[in-house]
């Protein structure tokens, strides 16, 4: 029996099913995913075999492909959240990691595209780590 995974955006209107195994998972560096997470990388899990399933929100799923690249997001239009794709006509099934609501098993496979690491990205765990907010 496959693997079965369920995700959502953080609005809750886009729902999916990702059934099948990861065959990698990886932090991207690049500074295409700086901007489009906001942050040091995306973390994005790939499969060649799985499949792709909406349960709701399909219509609210917009993808952007930057011209001239092989980068791609999809992303609710109702709240902004990462939700997957279908890469290389159909092939490839590209999944936020943060996007999925069930735990993964693997752990991430590598740093990709470090030459454009930001330059704050370093020694990060030796940083306070707190529960919670620093407000209380």
């Amino acid at each position: 029996m496959a693997a079965k995974y369920s995700g959502s955006c953080l609005c809750g209107h886009v729902k999916f099913e990702i059934e099948g195994e990861f065959e990698h998972f990886f932090l991207c560096h690049c500074s295409y995913c700086q901007k489009d997470t906001g942050s040091a990388h995306a973390a994005n899990l790939f499969s060649t075999k799985a499949k792709l399933t909406w349960i709701s929100g399909e219509g609210s799923v917009s993808t952007f492909k930057l011209p001239s690249t092989r980068h791609h997001k999809s992303f609710c239009s109702r709240c902004g959240s990462a939700l997957p794709n279908l890469q290389m006509n159909g092939a490839l099934v590209v999944v936020p990691a943060g996007s999925l609501d069930t735990k993964v098993a693997i752990a991430p496979d590598a740093h990709i595209f470090c030459h454009s690491r930001a330059d704050w990205d370093v020694d990060l765990e030796q940083r306070p780590q707190l529960p919670g907010s620093p407000t209380g």
